[in-house]
């Protein structure tokens, strides 16, 4: 019965008159098209809204170009999605019984790198079980992906194994877990320069509270630049309104180098824990040392920048020319190894930044799964930012006091008779002079920050993306077709 239902048997009549039905009550102008708008809202009273989606249908059907599907590009859209979406179901339905229980959708996203419950996979099931079965039949599985951007099982695992690209300044240290078919398509390539392009307009936007943070850090509440306020007011009147970023260029011109190095080594490390014959995704443990091991490589290679970066952000008014003429200074004035001051406290920070942001990220996908799963196994975007800024905070708060060390030690030469102290020296000191708050100046401007960096990021992300996207004729999804 199940491989009879199945077969591609040509033009189903009945198929045909609903999806005529369905045209009819999409096309809202009776034009006899349907646009982008049209099937927006059309989705949308349906309760099916997805972000994008509708321009992805749009394209993916849309033969002649104009924008716009008739009723035949429309038809031929939802025959061929209905093909694919059968192959899919097929592969999941590991019995062969034309029916997707619990244990076969926990597997598929345990294979998928997202370890559920048996709780929480029920509860994914249970949003696409239209007859309370327990159980998913083909015309469930169909019905409920027709206009779904969610095509299959892998997809719902991307929602979790890829972050949205939210950079707020701070190097995030574990990155995105990418398939085969996503390295191969270009789909990596095209997510990793939205993410670039994003954290570059972000960290513009936020860069005097950065600059401002950087400050604190130095020179703590004995400087005029005390407060938020102040300190703001301060840098304007020594410099104008452009000392307010000073340093940000050389900070976004690291964005650049560091991801890619940190996404080519987190590669060259998975394949080594796990062999090439593998090459899935790794378990939680897994992508925290291979995720620490590669920020570690990428930190080491660009570190040089990050001196810099710190040494730009304090400068005054005519100390350095240019990014050249501050390297040029620290290497005539101080050597080499000036270059890597701080280092030590910088890699130790990654550490306890890297294992709470995943642990976090990983509790709070968890409980969302757990609670929120019944309507819909697709978290939205919203849930992810969430899950994302909570977890980079954390670690922020865990790693901060190594961060503030690590800045003092790098800035240490650039203060005119400073004592050259070592880490734990430096330590001491601060703990000594202001006990154990000290260690988390600054902490104000940069939690400050976080809002509008995440928020500038997700929009400008978004839009990036999208128009990558459109432009270089690929979509989102097609990396896992």
């Amino acid at each position: 019965m199940w491989r009879a239902r199945c077969q591609d048997s040509g033009v189903d009549p009945e198929r045909e008159r609903l999806w005529a039905e369905l045209f009819a009550q999409l096309d809202l102008n009776k034009d006899g098209r349907i646009d982008v708008n049209e099937l927006r809202v059309g989705l949308a009273a349906r309760g099916m809204s997805w972000s994008s989606v509708e321009e992805q249908i749009v394209r993916a059907g849309d033969v002649n170009k104009d924008g716009q599907l008739d009723f035949e590009e429309f038809t031929e859209y939802l025959r061929s999605h209905e093909k694919r979406l059968r192959l899919m179901f097929r592969s999941l339905d590991r019995n062969n019984d034309g029916e997707l229980d619990v244990g076969e959708i926990q597997q598929s996203l345990h294979n998928l790198g997202v370890d559920v419950t048996l709780e929480q996979a029920a509860k994914i099931l249970q949003s696409m079980d239209k007859d309370q079965s327990m159980t998913i039949d083909w015309f469930e599985w169909r019905d409920h992906f027709l206009f779904n951007p969610l095509l299959n099982m892998e997809e719902i695992a991307q929602y979790w194994k890829h972050s949205v690209m939210l950079d707020i300044g701070e190097h995030l240290t574990v990155p995105d877990e990418f398939s085969e078919k996503e390295k191969q398509s270009g789909f990596v390539w095209r997510q990793l320069m939205a993410g670039a392009v994003a954290g570059s307009v972000s960290r513009t936007g936020t860069a005097p509270l950065d600059r401002l943070k950087v400050f604190l850090q130095v020179h703590g509440q004995s400087s005029d630049k005390g407060t938020v306020w102040r300190g703001l007011r301060a840098m304007v009147k020594e410099g104008g309104l452009a000392a307010l970023w000073r340093g940000n260029g050389i900070n976004v011109l690291k964005i650049a180098p560091e991801t890619a190095i940190k996404f080519m080594a987190y590669e060259q490390i998975k394949r080594l824990m796990r062999g090439s014959k593998e090459g899935g995704t790794l378990k939680v443990q897994e992508r925290f040392v291979a995720g620490s091991l590669a920020g570690a490589t990428a930190q080491t290679v660009i570190y040089p920048m990050e001196v810099l970066k710190t040494r730009l952000t304090l400068r005054k008014t005519g100390q350095y020319s240019s990014v050249a003429d501050c390297a040029k200074q620290i290497l005539q004035k101080e050597g080499v190894l000036a270059f890597y001051k701080g280092y030590l406290p910088n890699m130790l920070g990654i550490i306890p930044y890297a294992g709470i942001d995943l642990a976090v990220y990983e509790t709070l996908k968890n409980a969302w799964l757990q609670r929120y799963s019944e309507g819909s196994p697709d978290p939205g975007v919203l849930v992810l930012v969430g899950c994302g800024t909570a977890s980079s905070t954390c670690g922020q708060l865990a790693s901060y006091p190594l961060a503030l060390i690590r800045t003092r030690m790098q800035a240490q030469a650039s203060v005119k008779g400073a004592p050259q102290l070592s880490m734990l020296t430096l330590f001491r000191s601060i703990v000594a002079q202001d006990g154990v708050v000290g260690l988390y100046r600054g902490i104000a401007p940069n939690f400050l920050k976080v809002i509008p960096a995440v928020s500038i990021s997700y929009v400008v992300y978004e839009h990036m993306r999208a128009l990558i996207f459109r432009y270089t004729g690929y979509g989102p999804l097609d990396a896992v077709k």
